[in-house]
C-alpha cells in the first residue's frame, strides 16, 4: 500500500489556541521527498504523537517535524495514548509557560513510552527538562535535521541530546500543516536584540536570515497546495535580512508579487529596527493588497528608563511615530503590541506612562504579561517588585485594554466587505477581513450545517458586521 493511501489524516493539538483540527496529508509528500537520515531495525509503521506550544515559529517547526517523519515512513498518531513515542515542541517565553511545559512533560512521561522534548525550553534549560524525565531525548529549535535520528534512537530506548544548531535552513522542508489554508514560513531564525528579560535568544541564537529566493519557492509551493494565507514568521521580522544585506521591505516586495490569490500576514517586528525603513514599510503595507493591514510591534513599556533597562533599543517616541504614521496612511489598520507589567524597579509613575501611551495610541490588540524572571537573563539579577504590585498593575492594564479593544472593534459595526474563511468551529464560520479582523458568522446566520460549512473553507464571502466584542466581530453573509 502506498504511503499516501496508508496515511490519510492526522490531528494536531495547538493548546494555546485551544482547538484540535484535522489535517490532510499532502498527496505529494512521498518517502523520497526527503532523504532518510538513519536506517535501523525500527519498523517504519511506528506512530508518533506531536504537540506544539507557543509562537507560529514553534508551530511551523512541528509541521516540519511531522513532514520529516512521514517522509521517512512513520505514521502520525491520532492521540498521545496510542503513540509509540511522543514529541513535545516547547516554549519558554514566560515562567508560567515553563511550568506548563514541565507539567506536560511529566504527564506524557507517565505513558512509559519514549518522549522527545524539542523547541526552546529544551535548548534554554536542558537540566530542568531532564529533571522531569532523565531518559528524555532533547532536540533544539535549530536541530530539525536530526529529527529522524532522535526519534529512531528514542524508540530503541537510547537517549539522544541534539541541541547543536544545524546548517540546514528551515525552509522548503516537507511539512504537514496544522491548518491546510495557512502557510507558516519561517523567514529567519534567531535575532539581533539583547533584551534583558528574554530567554528566547539562548534557544534560537543569533540572526540567520534565509534567502529571498528560497522563501519564495516555499510560498509558491504552499500556494499550489491550496494555502490562502502566508504567515511570515521569525523571532523578530524587523531585523530580517540585516545579516545578508537586505531588509523586510525587500522581502515583502518579492512575497507580494506572486501571481496568485493569497494574503500575507507579517509577524512580530521589534520597533528598534523599523526607523531605517519605516516610510517604505508603511508604503508597501498601504499599497500592496496582498498584505493584511495588520502589524505587531511590541513596545513593552511606555517609559524610556524602563525600556533602557529592558535593553529594547527603541524609545517611546519611535513607537508613537510609527503607530501614528500607520494610522494616518492606513486608518483601518490593526495595530497589536505587547506590554510587560511590573518590570524590576518600575515605579508607579513609570507604570502610568504605559497607561498614558496605550490611552493615546489605542492599539487594537495588547498582549499583557506579568513580569517573570527567566533563568540566565540579565533581568533575573535585578530586584523584583512584590507580587501584589505586579498583580494590581496587570489588572489595571486588562481593564484599560478591554475598554480600548471593544471601542476599536465597535468602529467596524455596519462594515460591509469581503472575508477569507479560514476556520470552522462547532457553530460558526470564521473569516478574516483585509485588516485581519476575525469575523464570526454563526451557522444560523448563513443557513449552513457544520458539514456543509466545511465546503466554505478557503472561500471568500461578502459579510456585514453586526456586533463586536473585545476580541472579535460577528456578522452575517450578505
Amino acid at each position: 500500500m502506498s504511503l499516501s493511501k496508508r496515511i490519510k489524516k492526522e490531528r494536531s493539538v495547538f493548546k494555546d489556541r485551544g482547538f484540535i483540527q484535522s489535517i490532510t496529508i499532502p498527496k505529494n509528500l512521498a518517502r523520497s521527498s526527503y532523504p532518510t537520515i538513519e536506517s535501523s531495525n525500527v519498523p517504519s509503521s511506528k506512530s508518533i504523537w506531536i504537540e506544539a506550544y507557543g509562537c507560529p515559529s514553534n508551530i511551523a517547526d512541528s509541521e516540519m517535524i511531522k513532514g520529516l517523519l512521514i517522509a521517512d515512513g512513520f505514521d502520525i498518531a491520532q492521540s498521545q495514548t496510542e503513540a509509540d513515542a511522543s514529541i513535545i515542541v516547547t516554549c519558554s517565553v514566560k515562567d508560567s509557560t515553563e511550568h506548563k511545559m514541565l507539567h506536560r512533560i511529566r504527564e506524557v512521561t507517565k505513558s512509559g513510552r519514549p518522549v522527545v522534548v524539542a523547541g526552546c525550553l529544551a535548548k534554554a534549560d536542558k537540566k530542568k527538562v531532564q529533571s522531569t524525565n532523565s531518559a528524555v531525548s532533547l532536540m533544539g529549535p535549530n536541530s530539525l535535521d536530526k529529527t529522524v535520528h532522535v526519534v529512531r534512537s528514542a524508540l530503541r530506548n537510547k537517549t539522544v541530546i541534539a541541541l547543536e544548531d544545524s546548517v540546514l535552513p528551515k525552509i522548503n522542508l516537507p511539512r504537514v500543516r496544522l491548518n491546510k489554508l495557512v502557510s507558516i514560513v519561517e523567514i529567519s531564525t534567531g535575532c539581533l536584540s539583547e533584551c534583558s528579560f528574554c530567554q528566547t535568544k539562548t534557544a534560537r541564537g543569533r540572526l540567520r536570515s534565509y534567502r529571498i529566493g528560497d522563501i519564495i519557492r516555499q510560498i509558491r509551493q504552499d500556494i499550489s497546495e491550496g494555502c490562502k494565507e502566508v504567515w511570515l514568521s521569525s523571532t523578530d521580522n524587523g531585523c530580517y535580512g540585516r545579516d545578508i544585506g537586505l531588509n523586510l521591505v525587500d522581502l515583502l516586495h518579492s512575497c507580494g508579487s506572486i501571481d496568485a490569490n493569497y494574503k500575507i500576514r507579517v509577524g512580530m517586528m521589534n520597533p528598534m529596527y523599523i526607523p531605517s525603513m519605516e516610510e517604505k514599510l508603511v508604503k508597501i503595507f498601504e499599497r500592496n493588497e496582498k498584505i493584511f493591514k495588520f502589524i505587531h510591534i511590541p513596545v513593552q513599556s511606555g517609559n524610556d528608563r524602563i525600556l533602557k533597562k529592558m535593553k529594547r533599543g527603541h524609545t517611546v517616541e519611535i513607537f508613537k511615530r510609527l503607530a501614528k504614521m500607520l494610522r494616518s496612511e492606513i486608518p483601518r489598520i490593526t495595530i497589536a503590541t505587547d506590554i510587560i507589567a511590573g518590570f524590576p524597579s518600575e515605579s508607579d509613575a513609570e507604570f502610568q506612562d504605559t497607561i498614558s501611551l496605550l490611552s493615546e495610541i489605542r492599539p487594537d490588540i495588547t498582549n499583557i504579561s506579568k513580569y517573570s524572571s527567566r533563568p540566565g537573563t540579565e533581568a533575573s539579577k535585578m530586584d523584583r517588585l512584590d507580587s501584589q504590585t505586579i498583580k494590581k498593575r496587570t489588572e489595571e492594564l486588562h481593564l484599560l485594554v478591554k475598554k480600548i479593544s471593544i471601542e476599536q472593534n465597535l468602529k467596524w459595526k455596519d462594515w460591509r466587505g469581503r472575508i477569507l474563511v479560514d476556520e470552522i468551529t462547532n457553530d460558526a464560520l470564521i473569516g478574516r477581513n483585509f485588516a485581519y479582523k476575525p469575523i464570526f458568522i454563526p451557522f444560523v446566520k448563513c443557513g449552513l450545517s457544520k458539514d456543509l460549512a466545511k465546503n466554505e473553507l478557503g472561500s471568500e464571502i461578502d459579510v456585514e458586521v453586526e456586533w463586536a466584542s473585545p476580541n472579535a466581530l460577528r456578522g452575517s453573509i450578505l
